[in-house]
């Protein structure tokens, strides 16, 4: 195969909260289209690449890519006509390259991330290959336990919960599709179970439903509830998993918890909240259980929870090897959360997952609170074998591409498939 990039195209779209990000569209010398969408976060660490936007306060108040899209036509693309689209590595450092600073504030991670996923998708139909196939060879064939979100709160929704997401994790199904099943049953079930005691079954940013409740605690007794009525085992065939995102109220060396009117909490008294809770409900994974900045908390964490529950961070890792490292060697967690507008291109993502791979840790593919219907993550998840997906609720269509484009590609492996984390 020899063929090269002959275009690159930006346009302005909208995400999921109806605010503006980028497509990007590649065509290739031979006539091969390929085109990717970008997501924007809510809940975003300080260290995380830039997303760049116009500033202009005449256009969607400010948040306007249209101008990011311009120069990425007008600069970047002159750059990468002629070159040849399976060179993946080589593409991507031009690109950081090109941007000329640490956290891609000159061009926007959000105009590098672009190019770098439609590059990978144009040499994927270059190679005649799926894209999870050309991103993870012959052995690309485990698909990712979901961590399905059905309760918003903090940042994520207008409801009385401090914790950002409560998820359900369908482990015990026996593959992907019986595990969407579990999920899918289990929410519904929620619903009638919310809309039966008088709460609201909106929805929030990422699908799951925002209702008052009197404490954090309520959501989890919720869950265990419509795991039961699903007729699902809890902690055997359906767990749960936490996104408080701890940050989000940390303020004054405290974790307020006041929205939920649980009060200020230290460190150590959220630890022994959450080891209370691990001992009382079937959770499984906590992921940022600790602001970004409370390093030592997140090590008294581990080392109190680490042997019996994921550790995930986020906010303190984003998805950025040096951060990575750093918790490798201060040993503050056992898993990484990963998402690919993080960090800003598909190696550096790659490079990340693989510091997990060599220390033993979970890795976990991620979508963002505002996503497109872009399912790139999907393949993703399987090309790095990580066993481990968050891409939201069982409802809001551009969750379900995600869902659907991983239904395919097990209907695809047939008997090859795997399912979950490798043991």
């Amino acid at each position: 195969m020899k063929t090269s990039i002959a275009s690159v195209h930006a346009r302005e779209i909208l995400d999921s909260r109806g605010t503006p990000t980028l497509s990007v569209e590649i065509t290739l010398a031979d006539g091969l289209k390929a085109a990717s969408a970008v997501p924007s976060g809510a809940s975003t660490g300080e260290n995380e690449a830039v997303e760049k936007r116009d500033g202009d306060p005449h256009r969607y108040g400010g948040k306007g890519v249209r101008q990011v899209a311009q120069t990425l036509n007008d600069v970047i693309a002159p750059h990468l006509a002629g070159l040849n689209p399976c060179r993946q590595a080589h593409i991507d450092r031009l690109l950081i390259d090109l941007d000329g600073t640490p956290n891609k504030s000159a061009l926007g991670a959000n105009a590098i991330l672009g190019v770098s996923q439609a590059v990978a998708c144009a040499a994927a139909q270059a190679c005649d290959l799926p894209l999870y196939a050309y991103l993870g060879g012959v052995g690309a064939r485990r698909l990712p336990i979901p961590m399905m979100n059905v309760m918003n709160g903090g940042k994520h929704a207008d409801s009385s919960l401090d914790f950002q997401e409560f998820m359900i994790v369908p482990h015990g199904a026996p593959n992907f599709r019986e595990a969407l099943r579990y999920g899918a049953e289990a929410f519904q079930a929620l619903k009638h179970l919310l809309h039966e005691t008088g709460h609201s079954t909106a929805v929030g940013d990422e699908g799951g439903f925002a209702p008052r409740l009197s404490s954090n605690e309520e959501a989890c007794e919720l869950i265990v509830k419509a795991i039961e009525r699903a007729n699902y085992r809890p902690g055997e065939d359906i767990a749960i998993a936490l996104d408080p995102a701890a940050s989000s109220f940390y303020e004054d060396g405290h974790y307020d918890l006041r929205r939920s009117g649980q009060g200020r909490k230290t460190s150590a008294e959220m630890i022994a909240l959450y080891r209370t809770w691990a001992g009382k409900f079937p959770i499984v994974s906590i992921e940022d259980g600790l602001a970004e900045h409370d390093w030592d908390g997140f090590k008294d964490m581990t080392a109190a929870m680490g042997a019996t529950t994921q550790i995930v961070g986020d906010d303190n890792f984003v998805t950025n090897p040096i951060f990575i490292r750093r918790g490798i060697a201060e040993k503050s967690c056992n898993a990484a959360l990963i998402k690919l507008n993080q960090i800003g291109t598909v190696t550096e993502t790659i490079d990340a997952i693989q510091l997990c791979r060599e220390a033993g840790w979970g890795f976990v593919i991620s979508h963002r609170s505002g996503e497109t219907e872009d399912s790139f993550i999907a393949d993703f998840a399987v090309a790095m074998s990580g066993g481990q997906i968050k891409t939201g609720s069982l409802c809001r269509s551009e969750r379900i591409a995600k869902y659907n484009r991983l239904l395919a590609i097990e209907e695809s492996l047939g008997g090859s498939a795997q399912f979950g984390r490798a043991q």
